[in-house]
């Protein structure tokens, strides 16, 4: 069984997803460290972020690796973990147009693809687009404002800037970022993080048996 959970930015995605897991005793899968690790390697080669092409070729010559664990997920360059050089504004502004490269994004496809079921998977199109056939699939949504905060208590910057770029963040993502039509659609701006999880929890039909 496959359980996705996409949405906007700073929605609780991976919160709520490794909750999930937890509760499944299941792994899941952050398809976002991948697309935000590309990042991590254009910027350090200098490349033009919306090059597709010169990309490609740095990933496959410096493979990333991510690791799906119900508590986190890591992602290592050869034999580093990059994980925490993933999350700042400025790999915020680059993983918006990394994401929209379709060269990039088959590749992401390909490595979330291969790997072994049950799990949970959180990202921006699971539902809609990698793992159509799931048959679990939710959307977390909330205000600007609200991720905002929320996002200020992990990073060390001003609410308002972070606001203005999660706005951005939506606009350049609202390609890639909607609800499948099967989807449970969830506000989590009312909601605690225990809140969300249990409603996701509440809306499976049976419970993943552990792995």
């Amino acid at each position: 069984m496959i359980v996705t959970i996409d949405g906007v930015a700073a929605s609780g995605k991976s919160s709520v997803a490794s909750g999930v897991a937890r509760a499944l005793q299941v792994p899941y899968i952050s398809s976002g460290l991948l697309y935000r690790g590309a990042t991590l390697l254009g910027l350090q080669a200098g490349l033009d972020l919306h090059d597709a092409r010169a990309l490609l070729v740095t990933l496959q010559a410096q493979p990333l690796r991510l690791e799906p664990l119900a508590e986190g997920n890591r992602v290592w360059h050869a034999e580093q973990d990059v994980t925490e050089q993933l999350h700042s504004t400025r790999m915020d502004r680059g993983v918006s147009v990394v994401a929209a490269l379709p060269e990039v994004r088959a590749w992401v496809d390909a490595q979330l693809r291969a790997l072994e079921a049950p799990f949970v998977a959180e990202g921006r199109d699971m539902g809609t687009n990698v793992f159509p056939q799931a048959p679990a699939k939710f959307y977390l949504t909330a205000s600007p404002r609200i991720r905002a905060e929320r996002r200020a208590r992990e990073r060390p910057e001003d609410v308002p800037a972070i606001e203005a770029a999660l706005i951005l963040r939506d606009q350049l993502d609202a390609a890639q970022s909607a609800p499948a039509t099967d989807a449970v659609v969830i506000d989590t701006g009312p909601l605690t993080l225990e809140g969300v999880i249990e409603a996701i929890l509440a809306h499976l039909p049976a419970r993943v048996p552990s792995a």
